[in-house]
């Protein structure tokens, strides 16, 4: 399991356009879009990848009968050495990886609803991701009841990319602000003068837009979450991006809030957290 040089990123394209779940993330990292980490089994004819995006997402995909390769990775994702120094959100692709990891994980394997002590380390705790897919009629049968011109709606400059804290936010999906501004894009809403939602590209890739949203804690449930993003899906209509959402099963705001504004759940797929 060897880090990938940046300049050998391309050795991936091609691997990972055979991914047909949603992996913008991993797509921003090979695009050199923000910098994230690759893992090889050997970096002169790569068969398995990792690929890490600085937010926390991972995606594990390519050949998984590795078996030097998948030996090292169980160390990497129970963080034996003390590596890293948080979680890390793992997709894999294909599906057969999920018998390999329960295999290669079979005594420390934990579903999160099991997870009763809050365990964090030693484990891989199993969660689920879902793909969403946008529809469009749906949303526009939305928005014809929205009025967005009630509410105090900026785009996000960056003042706003640095003021805007939580753990969805435009600074931990770009590089900088420079680099937000210049190739992404967000909006921001204000409540009585005061920063209360922003809604943001947090991958684009090609003609995908995918979306992420924060709320500050003392205004969420005001519905503004919902209007701040179809501020960014009217962006993107006008733009002819394709709006995307994924989430974890388990963020039930963010598993409901998706459907109110058009999306429609396509795929659910697990989503492996890795100890810290």
């Amino acid at each position: 399991m060897m880090l990938l040089d940046k300049s050998a990123y391309s050795k991936v394209v091609n691997p990972l356009n055979k991914v047909n779940i949603n992996s913008l993330f991993a797509r921003s990292v090979v695009a050199h879009h923000v910098s994230g980490k690759i893992y090889v089994d050997d970096p002169h004819t790569p068969r398995t990848f990792y690929v890490v995006h600085p937010y926390g997402m991972s995606l594990l995909f390519g050949d998984c009968n590795n078996s030097k390769f998948n030996e090292e990775f169980r160390n990497y994702a129970l963080n034996t050495n003390k590596s890293r120094s948080s979680f890390e959100w793992m997709q894999t692709f294909p599906r057969e990886w999920d018998a390999v990891l329960n295999s290669l994980f079979y005594d420390c394997w934990v579903k999160s609803s099991e997870n009763n002590e809050g365990k964090e380390t030693g484990i891989v705790e199993v969660n689920t991701r879902v793909n969403f897919r946008f529809n469009k009629q749906k949303y526009l049968d939305f928005r014809n009841k929205t009025n967005l011109s009630a509410h105090q709606i900026v785009k996000t400059d960056s003042k706003l990319f640095r003021e805007m804290k939580g753990t969805v936010v435009p600074m931990y999906f770009w590089n900088n602000e420079v680099d937000f501004c210049a190739n992404g894009m967000g909006y921001s809403l204000f409540y009585h003068n005061q920063l209360a939602s922003t809604a943001f590209s947090a991958y684009v890739y090609e003609n995908k837009l995918e979306l992420g949203v924060e709320t500050v804690p003392e205004f969420r449930n005001m519905g503004f979450a919902q209007i701040i993003c179809s501020a960014v899906i009217d962006y993107c209509l006008q733009q002819n991006y394709d709006p995307v959402w994924s989430c974890r099963l388990e963020n039930k705001a963010s598993y409901y809030l998706a459907q109110r504004i058009g999306f429609e759940p396509i795929l659910e797929i697990p989503y492996y957290r890795l100890s810290k």
